[in-house]
């Protein structure tokens, strides 16, 4: 029996579907080097949120591929940036520098706890309070970073855009294509060309970069639906090597690689990414934008019913869920 009471009692009924909101999908993740950074800005090995990716520029410095990458992104958009910077390598060569960067972006678990390089975007979410969606190493995605990248971007359910390292030919690309069979990535071949202000010439420039600021703005404009080919990017003036495309002609250069799972870029009223093919070995998530509808499915669908975890499991806390769901996908299938 309660408690005497002369007055009023007020029963609140919680009961109901809740509105689910779709997660937020243009969010860029990258990890890069830049050993004249502003240390404070760009602290070594720590997630930094980036509001504004211009006027971040300011700060990174010129040397490294950090400045390089944050205006390709700012050419292409304003995404919301996490941008975890690490140290160069160090050694008496270019390969034995090239090595030691490699392990420093691959990165570790350091003698405090903290994750390093590419292990700290896995902490992103807990720092800046965004969790990178769309995620990269421009200009310093070895083999070997490509296949780190690919565990992370598994970890955080997010895409990687990676290039065909090193590959000079259009065989050497299609053989490189076959060292991954993750659905969570995009081999991309060739590079773009773009005007170096600090060199003051024209330069390789990494599409692969291109790609993080382009995925942003389709997912921004358009959504995470559409895939990333055939939609103009900004801020360059040429492709690193040829690449035979044609509309209607089968058997071309771009057909080839598409083919055989890799993007390529391609020249028609501007420049382009041209292809919609993941690194997959399962032909369920064969596309692009097969992969991401599941992860921002899997994603909002999860996050949205946090309120529900621990609860006790009563007929109407399952028919809140499932009319919330139901409603969500009846949302997403009239938009």
């Amino acid at each position: 029996m309660s408690d005497y009471h002369h007055g009023v009692q007020v029963l609140e009924i919680n009961d109901g579907t809740r509105v689910i909101s779709t997660v937020s999908t243009a969010i860029v993740g990258m990890v890069c080097t830049a050993s004249d950074a502003d240390a404070e800005t760009f602290p070594l090995n720590k997630p930094v949120l980036i509001t504004n990716v211009q006027s971040a520029i300011a700060k990174a410095g010129k040397k490294g591929t950090l400045a390089a990458s944050l205006q390709a992104i700012a050419d292409q958009s304003k995404p919301v940036t996490v941008v975890v910077r690490v140290e160069d390598g160090t050694g008496e060569d270019e390969e034995t520098k090239l090595a030691q960067t490699v392990s420093n972006i691959i990165g570790t678990t350091d003698e405090n706890g903290q994750y390093t390089g590419l292990k700290a975007l896995l902490a992103a979410e807990s720092v800046t309070g965004v969790k990178p969606r769309i995620l990269g190493v421009p200009g310093l995605d070895t083999k070997e970073v490509a296949v780190a990248l690919a565990s992370v971007c598994q970890k955080l359910r997010a895409f990687g855009y990676i290039s065909a390292w090193g590959c000079k030919t259009i065989s050497e690309v299609k053989a490189y294509r076959q060292n991954f069979s993750q659905r969570e990535l995009m081999v991309i071949w060739p590079d773009f060309l773009a005007w170096d202000t600090v060199a003051s010439t024209t330069a390789t420039a990494y599409a692969t970069a291109r790609a993080l600021g382009l995925r942003a703005k389709i997912d921004q404009e358009q959504g995470w639906h559409k895939t990333l080919s055939n939609v103009g990017v900004n801020g360059v003036t040429g492709i690193s090597a040829s690449v035979f495309w044609d509309l209607q002609e089968s058997g071309t250069d771009a057909d080839l690689l598409n083919e055989s799972g890799v993007t390529t870029l391609i020249r028609r009223d501007g420049f382009r990414f041209w292809g919609n093919r993941t690194c997959s070995d399962d032909p369920l998530f064969l596309f692009e934008n097969y992969t991401r509808t599941a992860q921002v499915l899997a994603d909002t669908m999860a996050e949205a019913h946090m309120w529900a975890v621990d609860k006790p499991i009563t007929a109407t806390l399952i028919s809140d869920i499932v009319d919330g769901i139901n409603a969500k996908f009846r949302e997403l299938k009239t938009n």
